[in-house]
């Protein structure tokens, strides 16, 4: 098994690379987010490899950290998540903003990564809504605490209802919110936060 590979990157595409390892060419299946982190020659790309072994294939992938294979391996565990798809979350999404959609079980963000629909989503939420907290989020603040706004009531949930009719998504309200109403101390009404919120999200 494969576990990394240092080489020099070559022939990058849309959702692979070569990487050349002492004349030895491996092709490498990876997300946007890394191959576009790739160095060019002559410099070394180091890459952390999963190797998935069918029965007509052995297929390589890369990642530059080890949060980004961490959920590459969980998400590929949930039934429908192939490595397809499982790379195109990926390249929507950072660790740490997977951590925070899941958390906020935010489905419209779910399925805006190629291949996720909405029964994915709903699924993908349903199976790992209670294992985010032990994900890496790759050197980012992890807002594990977003699953705070799915229970939240009174003046935080109405508020966030009312900027999803907006168009603001919740992973992107909910800090926002969150705050607000820690600063004021709980004493900030709802048309205030409204206003203060769309403020700040407006920038």
């Amino acid at each position: 098994m494969i576990a990394s590979l240092a080489g020099l990157a070559g022939f990058i595409e849309a959702d692979r690379c070569v990487i050349d390892v002492g004349g030895v060419g491996y092709l490498v299946f990876a997300s946007t987010r890394t191959l576009s982190a790739l160095p060019a020659p002559p410099e070394l790309s180091r890459l952390l490899i999963e190797t998935v072994v069918r029965e007509d294939a052995i297929l390589l992938y890369g990642f530059m950290s080890t949060a980004e294979r961490d959920w590459f391996r969980l998400l590929t565990a949930v039934q429908g998540v192939g490595a397809k798809v499982g790379l195109g979350l990926l390249s929507t999404f950072s660790p740490s903003e997977l951590i925070a959609v899941i958390s906020a079980a935010d489905k419209a963000s779910l399925t805006r990564a190629p291949g996720v629909g909405g029964k994915l989503a709903e699924r993908l939420l349903t199976e790992l809504k209670d294992k985010v907290g032990r994900m890496p989020s790759g050197g980012s603040v992890a807002m594990v605490s977003a699953a705070k706004a799915v229970e939240t009531q009174g003046p935080e949930a109405d508020a966030l209802l009312a900027l999803a009719g907006l168009g603001f998504r919740r992973v992107e309200a909910w800090p926002i919110v969150s705050r607000l109403i820690a600063e004021s101390g709980g004493e900030i009404s709802l048309d205030d936060l409204l206003r203060d919120a769309l403020r700040e999200l407006a920038k």
